[in-house]
């Protein structure tokens, strides 16, 4: 009896730690640590002044981090030929390799470093991220893909939320008056995670659960209580004296709060579990769906180039790689992310010199960056699910929603270039909103458009825009305009490298990013013109036709015919659910 017990215990210990959900939270975990590269504004100014670099020389450097986060093509092929714990182990030896080497440098452990091997440091420690986020967006999509939009959301989301989490964490272990521990934090915790997580993911042949949608909106619940709490920690530290013993009291309830989706993966791997044990002899089996999302038929010969470009299948059909960049789709996907996504990194990265320029508390930029994390998360998670429902329900097409994230951005940019008092606090949450909102919608109208079949590299190959984007408004708008602005008023002061003070130092440059991104928001509205067929049909029924239904014996058995009414209700509870969100 007593062994019977134990054989069953771990029999359900096995599912858990095998299961979707837990490599659910282990992939928010992932994402958190994958944020590292928004804390680049915390720390860049000690880069500035101990280094003594130029505004131009620290946007060269704002652009590496850029293109390492975004040039993540490497990491999309290697995950089509390599494991995803693989992608784990190279992701998480160049992040510890990166940062460390920063951290030595600041620390003068090591000789100053030239300008070049800097660039290169912090391309590397943006660049690993890719190989974790690779593996977790891939993964998780191919074992929930008609949830993709909720999915990418979530994640992309936390990513957002990760860097005000870190930025919790490094309060709690070093105050904020010390970047340079900050970036030695940069380096092993993220890495730690990793490895700890790095055997969790894989696609994973498993049942559909009949609530899955309603887990997903519990995980958002619990995601967007963290956020606000989050962004309540921030307010109170602004406005009041915090202990060292307060933030940990905080860190202490955000962790609590990342234990919660554990707990949800438990609660609902145990629902399977025990639905497996009451049917045993069901007068319904149904086994196991398997997506065949790496199924690749045999053919006598490789199509040419020239075919394989111009024969393109349908919209939502496997392009192969080539025929998805060399198509008219893509283009415009290129232009509205490079327009729009371009110039609101490039308000990111400068908010600290754009405080300093407008005289606001040096404690301020820490909020700044904090914000611009939370309402990053709110924008990523409110656009993965709000799009999904206006898709699925109301046949909106995706890059129509995409325009208007954009054109949102836009309100944040003017009240950057035209500030007024304590704009840049709006402007932060706007930006921050904005720019979230745009990165799941990117992901998702990738998948959506050109299937799954090479998603890892299309994915990455959609996002190089980015750096692109971020290289043109950051270096040759905003850092030679600001350059010339201080050059101009004599504003050189050492150890502080060229600064620039007044409402004139940004006013040009953000008016172009404004001008930019209302134009990457008119190629959103064309791709939604074009698309507006595609979206009208049932872009997921494909997944559900490629279903395989067999009985064997090492199939799950889902339902037996008494729980028909169970599925029924779960169905109404989901539509209640997302009724209940996109009126909120």
């Amino acid at each position: 009896m007593g062994s019977n017990i134990g054989s069953e215990n771990w029999r359900f210990f096995k599912q858990v730690l095998e299961g979707r959900w837990f490599s659910i939270f282990a992939a928010f975990l992932i994402m958190i640590g994958c944020g590292s590269t928004y804390l680049f504004g915390t720390y860049s100014k000690v880069l500035k002044t101990k280094f003594d670099y130029s505004q131009t020389q620290l946007s060269s450097l704002s652009f590496a981090k850029d293109l390492g986060s975004n040039l993540g093509v490497f990491a999309g092929l290697f995950a089509e030929v390599a494991p995803p714990w693989m992608l784990f182990l190279v992701g998480l030896t160049l992040n510890f390799f990166s940062y460390f080497m920063i951290w030595l440098s600041l620390s003068e452990y090591v000789p100053k470093p030239n300008l070049w091997l800097m660039f290169i440091y912090v391309y590397i420690s943006a660049n690993a991220q890719n190989f974790a986020n690779t593996a977790v967006l891939v993964t998780s999509v191919r074992n929930f893909p008609d949830q993709r939009g909720v999915v990418i959301g979530l994640l992309k989301g936390f990513v957002g939320l990760g860097g005000a989490i870190l930025t919790q964490v490094y309060f709690s272990m070093y105050g904020h008056d010390d970047p340079i521990s900050l970036v030695l934090l940069l380096s092993w915790l993220p890495s730690l995670v990793c490895f700890l997580f790095f055997l969790t993911f894989r696609t994973i042949k498993a049942p559909k659960h009949p609530q899955e949608l309603k887990i997903f909106f519990h995980l958002l619940y619990v995601s967007l209580t963290m956020a606000v709490f989050i962004l309540f920690l921030t307010i109170t530290q602004k406005n009041s004296h915090f202990t060292h013993a307060k933030y940990v009291g905080g860190v202490s309830v955000i962790i609590v709060l990342l234990c919660l989706p554990l707990l949800i993966a438990i609660k609902e791997e145990l629902f399977l579990f025990k639905l497996n044990k009451q049917t045993k002899d069901p007068s319904v089996v149904v086994s196991i769906p398997v997506l065949k999302l790496e199924e690749v038929a045999e053919t006598s010969s490789p199509p040419s180039f020239s075919n394989n470009v111009s024969n393109k299948p349908q919209r939502g059909d496997d392009f192969g790689i080539l025929q998805a960049l060399f198509s008219k789709d893509m283009a415009l996907i290129f232009i509205a992310t490079v327009s729009a996504c371009g110039s609101s990194v490039a308000a990111i990265d400068n908010l600290g010199q754009i405080a300093e320029s407008l005289n606001y508390p040096s404690k301020s930029i820490n909020v700044f960056v904090s914000w611009i994390s939370i309402f990053n998360f709110f924008g990523r998670v409110c656009s993965g699910f709000i799009s999904e429902t206006l898709m699925t329900k109301y046949k909106l097409p995706r890059p129509l929603m995409f325009g208007l994230t954009q054109i949102i951005t836009c309100i944040g940019l003017v009240a950057i270039a035209f500030p007024f008092k304590n704009s840049i606090y709006a402007a932060s949450l706007i930006v921050g909103f904005g720019f979230g909102a745009q990165t799941p919608l990117l992901f998702a109208l990738i998948s959506d458009l050109f299937g799954l079949k090479h998603y890892s590299t299309l994915l990455n190959c959609g996002q190089l825009a980015v750096p692109f984007g971020s290289y043109i408004m950051n270096i040759h708008v905003v850092g030679k305009l600001y350059d010339r602005e201080a050059t101009k008023n004599g504003n050189v002061k050492t150890g502080k490298g060229l600064t620039c003070t007044g409402i004139h130092c940004f006013s040009k440059s953000f008016t172009i990013l404004v001008i930019a991104t209302l134009f990457g928001a008119m190629a959103s509205f064309v791709l939604a013109y074009r698309t507006r067929e595609f979206y009208k049909g049932d872009i997921y029924k494909r997944y559900r036709d490629d279903q395989m239904w067999t009985t064997t014996q090492s199939d799950v058995e889902l339902f037996s015919s008494s729980d028909n009414k169970k599925m029924k209700n779960c169905d109404e509870e989901q539509d209640r659910d997302e009724s209940k969100f996109v009126s909120k």
